[in-house]
C-alpha cells in the first residue's frame, strides 16, 4: 500500500441542498441518486439542473440500479425487499429478501448478464453495534434467490468488473477492498483482497477503464483511485464526507462524488440540508457494472 502519488485536487459543487445522497448511477445522461432522509430519488444533470424522478415509500437505506430492459430497481433496505418499477410508474416486489435477514440491505449491482446482487443483511448485530457481518445475495434473471457470501464487514459499494468474471465489494469496517470470481451459475468463490486500504475506510465505490477502484470515504474526507494491491495514485479532498462516487457525463470522465456533513448514526436524518452533489474530471473512464452507459448493457 502507498499513498497517492499525484497531490490532492479539489472537486466543484453540481449540487447542493441535499438531505445525504447515496448510491449513485449515471444513467439516460444524467446522474442519478438516492436521497435519503427524503425518499427521493434525483436525477442531475451536468448542469447542475435536478429533478425528482420518483418518491419511494422507504426508509434510508435504499439504493438503486437498473435492468436490462430499462425498469428501475430499488432496494428497500429496512423492508427487506427489492422493488421494481412498472411502465406505469408503481412500484412492485421484484424479490423478497426477508427470509434470508431481518437485517437491513444496503447496495445492488446488476452485471451485465443480468444477475443482481444485493448486500447487507447478515445477522444480528453484537450489543453497541449499528452493522453486523453482511452477506451477499444472488438474485438470478429467472428470480432466484440465493446468498453467495458471508462474513462481509459492513458491506458497502459494489462492481463487476467489464467481463462479468469478478465483483469488488467495500468492506467498510475492514478496510479494504475484497474481490470475488463469478462463476457461470453467478456464484462467488476464490474470495481475496483486493486492496488493503490502510487507514481509510472504503463506502461506495466505481470502475474505471485501467482497471482502477475509486472509493468514497467519510471520516476522512476524500475519494481515493487505487490499483490491485493497493497502490493510491489520485485523491479528491472534500470538506465534508464523501459517501459514494460514480463515473460518467459525457465522455464518462467525470467523478461526481455524494457527499455530507456526518453527524453520527444517530443524525442520519435530520432537517439538516448538507448534502452535495461534487464533480472533478477523472484519468480514465467508467467501466464495468453500474455502467456509466446504462442503455448499451447488452
Amino acid at each position: 500500500m502507498s499513498s497517492p502519488k499525484s497531490s490532492a485536487v479539489r472537486a466543484k459543487v453540481i449540487v447542493e441542498g441535499l438531505a445525504f445522497g447515496e448510491s449513485p448511477r449515471w444513467h439516460q445522461g444524467r446522474l442519478w441518486l438516492c436521497n435519503w432522509g427524503t425518499g427521493e430519488i434525483v436525477a442531475v444533470d451536468e448542469d447542475g439542473k435536478s429533478e425528482v424522478m420518483l418518491t419511494v415509500p422507504t426508509v434510508l437505506p435504499y439504493s438503486i440500479d437498473w435492468l436490462s430492459d430499462g425498469r428501475l430497481l430499488v432496494v428497500s433496505g429496512r423492508d427487506g425487499l427489492l422493488l421494481r418499477q412498472e411502465a406505469d410508474g408503481t412500484l412492485i416486489t421484484h424479490a423478497d429478501l426477508r427470509e434470508l435477514s431481518k437485517n437491513p440491505w444496503n447496495e445492488i449491482v446488476v452485471d451485465g448478464r443480468g444477475n443482481l446482487y444485493v448486500n447487507g443483511g447478515g445477522p444480528a448485530p453484537a450489543p453497541g453495534e449499528h452493522f453486523g457481518p453482511g452477506t451477499i445475495v444472488l438474485i438470478t434473471p429467472d428470480g432466484a434467490v440465493r446468498q453467495v457470501a458471508e462474513n462481509i464487514a459492513f458491506a458497502n459499494g459494489m462492481v463487476v468488473t467489464p467481463d462479468n468474471q469478478s465483483l469488488i465489494v467495500a468492506e467498510s469496517h475492514a478496510r479494504r477492498l475484497t474481490a470475488f470470481n463469478i462463476g457461470e451459475n453467478g456464484s462467488l468463490s476464490n474470495r481475496r483482497v483486493w486492496a488493503d486500504l490502510g487507514n481509510d475506510y472504503p463506502d461506495g465505490i466505481c470502475l474505471d477503464a485501467e482497471g482502477c477502484v475509486w472509493y468514497a470515504d467519510v471520516p476522512n474526507r476524500h475519494c481515493v483511485r487505487v490499483r490491485e494491491g493497493g497502490e493510491k495514485i489520485d485523491r479528491v479532498e472534500v470538506d465534508r464526507g464523501c459517501f459514494a462516487c460514480m463515473l460518467g457525463g459525457a465522455d464518462g470522465r467525470t467523478l461526481f462524488i455524494a457527499a455530507a456533513e456526518w453527524r453520527g448514526f444517530e443524525n442520519m436524518v435530520s432537517d439538516a440540508r448538507t448534502g452535495q452533489v461534487l464533480g472533478v474530471a477523472a484519468p480514465a473512464p467508467g467501466a464495468g457494472w453500474p455502467s456509466y452507459i446504462s442503455d448499451t448493457r447488452w
